[in-house]
């Protein structure tokens, strides 16, 4: 086989059937085996960066393995970004990137798309990594980059195979996937925890998005429903438990705010899957599930660490409670006023009533991506989710500009459910060229683009705490034409709260849309607390 060949059939043989990428020079043993393969799907983009976006949102819709195949050096360097993204939302991403020619490799001759040290640039933004120089070791930097992907924290990892390793022949053994064990907590410790939470007089859940990576969703209800114990989300959790369940809070945390209360008051935090970036009194006791065992405890000493898989985990936990205690009595009636106070309190206008119109413009199931942007930030506390991985945030990378490409991405994974991508003017023109893959490969995603000419956050933010703006005013093209000149379709909001009707008008045009809305400066939502200017300094 050619290295090529041998890469191609080792990730079918894993599973593989999507690869978002941008073809060149350094690639094409593998593109050649690729255009032979007609199980894997592959998708060129317009821009790396796109690619290692739509990989990412491929996963997190729930596709399995997102993946990525792009040139060396600046290639590998444009796809960083959204690696940074994968990286921080703890999303299985493998990225293949090619290199100089093997006898080349690390000398400096300036030889086309170099960069020395290469594995070393991605290091920060990879969980693994690994050059290939032979065919021979192909088939097993595969299996090893999938079992690290499937096993543990999965966060993105990365192989880079030179040319001529992709098109010279050789022998090579094609593996098998390795075995990927998720193993739940030691039982001993589940069973300290099970006696913490019994004993508990107000306990609370925060879930986080290892429950989605666990696919924890049930276990967590369960689990929930047997302590009668609201669930408070953080971002990337939001849709853990569906916020038609009575026991779920949403995620409107903040210092004030009714769920801070409820959070500070609780005698035990059940926190599943999530880096405790909430913050927490230190006298408050944590029971702490997650899969990696070096987030548990970084953020609040007094932890007792469950170090296992989210969902067997759960489901262990589940079992020793139920061997200990019986079911609590109901506290739905309590929950549903907390419910009620958290929906209410910290609402703004006009976000509230864009929001109101788009969640109902929006199918229940759609899968939704939110940029960096003013809705955006709205949304994070105060957009009902109602069934798992159908929202989708940077996570604490806080990319601008991800949200269209990584909505492509989850449409390529979840083609049979709508899917929107919510972004500003801004946001949008960082890969504003991918509506050309979107209508060459029919991703039916719809834009609600929210257009204020400005990046509007950070305008608001030096207006009002810096004493005045710089780079901050945009001059935009006509987002209608434009959409127009791709083959997209284009449909303008009169009012603001017009955005919902036009989403769903535009969810059954089978085409990709933009639905833009003209808005103007925003408040500054009750949970962002922009920095502050110093004090003026006397000039001598």
């Amino acid at each position: 086989m050619t290295g090529g060949e041998a890469l191609v059939a080792s990730l079918v043989r894993e599973g593989v059937r999507v690869i978002f990428g941008v073809p060149g020079v350094q690639l094409y043993g593998t593109l050649a085996a690729l255009r032979d393969e007609p199980r894997i799907r592959f998708i060129a983009t317009r821009h790396e960066q796109a690619a290692a976006y739509m990989a990412d949102g491929y996963a997190r819709a729930g596709g399995g393995i997102g993946v990525g195949l792009v040139v060396p050096g600046p290639g590998l360097l444009n796809t960083l970004a959204g690696l940074s993204t994968a990286y921080a939302a703890s999303s299985p991403v493998l990225m293949i990137a090619g290199q100089i020619p093997r006898a080349a490799i690390g000398k400096g001759f300036g030889l086309l798309h170099e960069v020395i040290d290469q594995l070393d640039a991605v290091a920060p933004v990879t969980k693994w990594r690994r050059r290939v120089l032979d065919v021979a070791s192909i088939p097993e930097a595969v299996r090893e980059a999938m079992r690290q992907l499937r096993t543990g924290r999965p966060r993105p990892v990365e192989i880079e195979i030179p040319p001529d390793t992709m098109e010279e022949e050789g022998d090579a053994v094609l593996l098998d996937p390795a075995p990927a064990a998720r193993p739940a907590a030691d039982p001993a410790a589940v069973d300290a925890a099970a006696a913490l939470l019994a004993g508990a007089a107000r306990p609370v859940i925060y879930a986080g998005g290892g429950v989605h990576a666990s696919g924890a969703h049930e276990a967590l209800a369960a689990v929930a429903e047997f302590l009668q114990a609201g669930v408070v989300q953080s971002p990337e959790g939001k849709g853990a438990i569906s916020d038609h369940h009575p026991l779920s809070l949403g995620a409107a945390v903040w210092p004030g705010s009714p769920l801070r209360e409820h959070l500070d008051q609780a005698d035990v935090v059940l926190a599943v899957g999530t880096r405790l970036a909430v913050g927490l009194d230190p006298a408050q006791q944590v029971v702490h599930i997650d899969i990696d065992p070096d987030e548990i405890g970084r953020a609040h000493p007094r932890t007792l660490g469950l170090a296992g898989d989210a969902r067997s985990t759960l489901l262990a936990l589940l079992a020793a409670l139920r061997a200990r205690a019986e079911p609590r009595a109901s506290g739905e009636r309590e929950l549903a006023t907390l419910r009620s106070r958290a929906a209410s309190t910290g609402v703004l206008e006009p976000q509230a009533s864009i929001l109101r119109s788009l969640r109902a413009g929006t199918p229940e199931d759609a899968i939704v991506v939110v940029d960096m942007t003013q809705i955006g930030y709205y949304a994070r506390p105060f957009w009902p989710v109602y069934a798992p991985r159908t929202y989708l945030t940077p996570s604490y990378s806080g990319n601008l500009g991800f949200a269209f490409p990584t909505a492509l991405g989850a449409k390529v994974a979840r083609p049979d459910r709508p899917v929107v991508a919510v972004v500003g003017d801004g946001g949008f023109l960082f890969n504003a060229q991918e509506l050309a893959t979107a209508v060459q490969h029919r991703i039916n995603v719809v834009v609600a683009l929210f257009n204020d000419h400005a990046y509007g956050n950070v305008a608001r933010d030096m207006d009002e705490s810096w004493g005045g703006t710089i780079g901050t005013d945009l001059h935009n093209p006509d987002f209608m034409t434009l959409a127009q000149a791709f083959g997209a379709a284009g449909l303008r909001a009169r009012d603001p709260t017009e955005v919902g009707a036009l989403v769903r008008q535009a969810l059954t045009l089978d085409r990709p849309a933009i639905v833009e809305v003209p808005v103007g400066r925003m408040s500054e939502p009750p949970y962002r607390t922009p920095r502050q200017a110093p004090a003026p300094r006397r000039r001598r």
